[in-house]
């Protein structure tokens, strides 16, 4: 049975298309953009210009610290639905990490309905993690969603 704090989402209505919003979340390099976390600075130049299944695409990052994160597409499914593993950029403590981020998108009236969601279920420290870091995730997901919403609908 899953933990009610190893799966943490937020939706939006975004009046957009599916397509639209898919290709900004399939560009590495367009995640610093729409990270409500203020974590992601860049994709590494290694990585691909798009995402698709089994893509490793790394970041930098800083929270405090400045780090790397090398990322797995593990679930794609064009204009639907992408999801990545973050590791470890460096490989040390890989085997502490199975979290996932995902992304699913659901044309609807009016829009596209679209979930972030976090999934620490098959994390080795989730029993941590679900106390310490949920809430602050929701947060930043919510946010993350809004700085989607403006580059879609408004593009520059």
């Amino acid at each position: 049975m899953v933990h009610p704090r190893d799966v943490v989402s937020t939706e939006r209505l975004i009046r957009t298309s599916a397509s639209t919003i898919f290709e900004v979340i399939a560009d590495p390099r367009r995640h610093p953009d729409f990270d409500g976390s203020g974590s992601v600075i860049k994709a590494r130049p290694d990585s691909p210009a798009r995402l698709f299944l089994g893509a490793i695409f790394a970041m930098d990052m800083k929270r405090g610290l400045r780090y790397g994160m090398a990322n797995t597409v593990t679930e794609f499914d064009e204009g639907r639905r992408i999801a990545w593993s973050p590791k470890p950029a460096s490989g040390r403590g890989a085997r502490f990490f199975g979290r996932i981020w995902r992304y699913e998108l659901e044309p609807v009236d009016g829009g596209t309905l679209v979930r972030e969601t976090w999934d620490i279920t098959h994390e080795p420290a989730r029993f941590v993690l679900r106390y310490m870091s949920g809430a602050r995730f929701r947060k930043d997901m919510v946010r993350s969603l809004g700085l989607l919403e403006g580059l879609v609908t408004n593009p520059t």
